[in-house]
């Protein structure tokens, strides 16, 4: 189980749409991580311009107090009657100075105020205001913010305030949430599903096309759609489909004008070959012609048979393969059909028929008899053309489809072939795109099989 989901991921990652899946998964990833912590950065920037914000306002104002009515509001600030506000105690250094406040002051102040700000510890500000003993209820609620700002006045004075205001909680950072990082990465891996589905289904049509085309030579030709990149591609593949056959038409046209034309002097031979008065060479010499004739006959079968413009239609197989052994047993061969399979099936009924002969004929010329029979398996129908010989070794099954190759034959004497019934049967089979396979039969014997879509 493990070794299988290897494999298949292994596959997948090798497909370009694997590899378009695990492109745009990293990258809308780490596209969405970065704009996370763009966004994260903002926030802090925004957060910190609400805190010098509130600085600056309340800064503002107490200067413009001081311009007023200085007096008052000195005393005012002395004994703590304005709130958030009192008077900065002496002593209390500014180690690390808020630059960009003293700027945003320096401009609110006008020339010369020569602002200094920084945030410091509450009790810097207010020693002994804010102890523990007077929060009741509040011991733990977090100790206000703290700011000391100094400056000139417009009288020349220089003034030292202490500002508190309600902390504001800096908001908790969400980039490395492990929530967030599985809705990111599961968002963007769906999307690159559906991405890559979308681009390779062109190709895949495409793939499918090349398979029928590799076992049918009259395949239907695809529909040209798609952006304008596929469509040129689907266009081109369609033309080279019609080029092929153009040119086995063109072949089939030409050798099928030379078995013509091989006719005559054929004919002519054989009346000559009567003219002979040994009757042992003349018997010699009718065969050849024969054998001739047969060899002549069958190339073009075999050339014909490539060039298949059959339309589809349905038939039932299981009432086909029971006529066909009853013409066969009708004319005296040892043809049986053996097992149904029920149903019917999508094919061009005239190169089947003409495979499952072929098959037959060298079922009973190779084996001395043929059963003939079809199952369904894994949606595909597969009839079974088996004979009683000698077999064949399993090292030379696959060249058995070679053209003029001959397999051993269990009677000497029977009539002889010409080596090319079965590579006419595999050149049918694939006009309907299906294919031929033989195989031993455990209890001796040949079986050929047609595998097609059931």
């Amino acid at each position: 189980m493990i070794a299988r989901l290897t494999n298949r991921v292994r596959a997948f990652s090798r497909s370009m749409a694997g590899q378009i899946f695990v492109i745009l998964t990293l990258g809308m990833s780490i596209a969405a991580i970065i704009a996370l912590l763009v966004a994260e950065q903002t926030r802090r920037h925004d957060f910190e311009r609400v805190r010098r914000q509130r600085v600056v306002a309340s800064a503002v104002d107490i200067a413009d107090r001081f311009h007023r009515d200085p007096r008052r509001i000195a005393t005012m600030m002395a004994n703590h009657m304005i709130m958030g506000a009192g008077p900065a105690p002496e002593g209390v250094s500014l180690s690390e100075p808020d630059t960009d406040l003293q700027a945003i002051l320096a401009q609110r102040f006008g020339p010369g105020a020569q602002p200094e700000a920084g945030q410091v510890p509450i009790g810097l500000c207010f020693p002994g205001r804010f102890g523990k003993e007077q929060a009741a209820g509040l011991v733990d609620a977090p100790r206000p913010d703290c700011w000391i700002v100094r400056f000139t006045d417009r009288h020349g004075l220089r003034r030292a305030m202490a500002l508190s205001f309600p902390r504001l909680a800096k908001p908790p950072s969400t980039v490395f949430n492990p929530l967030y990082l599985l809705v990111i990465v599961a968002a963007s891996a769906g999307l690159a599903i559906l991405v890559a589905r979308f681009v390779s289904k062109p190709l895949r049509r495409l793939e499918r096309a090349a398979e029928a085309f590799s076992v049918s030579l009259d395949p239907e030709e695809i529909p040209e759609r798609g952006p304008e990149e596929v469509r040129a591609a689907l266009s081109t593949f369609n033309l080279m489909q019609r080029r092929a056959r153009a040119g086995f038409a063109e072949r089939t046209q030409l050798l099928a004008a030379i078995s013509h034309d091989l006719q005559t002097p054929l004919t002519r031979l054989r009346l000559r070959l009567e003219l002979v008065e040994n009757e042992e060479l003349r018997s010699r010499l009718i065969a050849d012609h024969e054998a001739m004739h047969r060899l002549v006959r069958e190339g073009l079968d075999l050339a014909s048979s490539t060039e298949a413009r059959e339309k589809w239609s349905t038939l039932d197989i299981d009432s086909l393969l029971a006529s066909m052994a009853e013409d066969a047993e009708e004319l005296g061969a040892p043809v049986r059909f053996t097992t149904g399979c029920g149903g019917t099936v999508r094919v061009k009924p005239n190169a089947l028929t003409r495979c499952i002969a072929n098959l037959v004929d060298n079922a009973v010329r190779y084996g001395g008899s043929a059963d003939i029979g079809c199952t369904r398996a894994g949606g595909r129908l597969l009839i079974h053309v088996r004979d009683h010989g000698t077999g064949i070794p399993a090292d030379q099954l696959d060249q058995m489809f070679e053209p003029f190759t001959r397999g051993p034959s269990s009677q000497p004497g029977g009539r002889p072939g010409t080596g090319i019934g079965l590579t006419i049967a595999r050149s049918l089979a694939m006009s309907f795109e299906a294919s031929v396979r033989l195989r031993n039969a455990e209890e001796g014997g040949l079986i050929a099989t047609i595998d097609m879509k059931g």
